[in-house]
């Protein structure tokens, strides 16, 4: 048996050995408990908060071209008076 199919092969027990274990009920239930937890905080996901951050940056920068030219308004009209 060569070292690649001696690690392959080691690997799938271990893989096995922890899927019929305790452990992975233990950490089953642990992720059930983390995210009915967080379920209760009212907390947004990475992706929600990304395309917010995104929104957010579009709604600046158009608000800043709106100032500008609100500004610019304003001195045109002043030169008018």
């Amino acid at each position: 048996m060569d070292r690649t199919n001696f690690f392959n092969d080691l690997q799938a027990k271990i893989n096995q050995a922890l899927e019929n274990s305790p452990a992975k009920d233990i950490e089953k239930n642990v992720k059930a408990m983390l995210n009915q937890g967080f379920s209760k905080l009212d907390l947004v996901t990475r992706e929600e908060f990304d395309v917010q951050m995104q929104v957010l940056a579009k709604t600046r920068a158009r608000l800043e071209m709106l100032e500008q030219r609100v500004a610019e308004l304003e001195a045109q009209l002043k030169t008018r008076q």
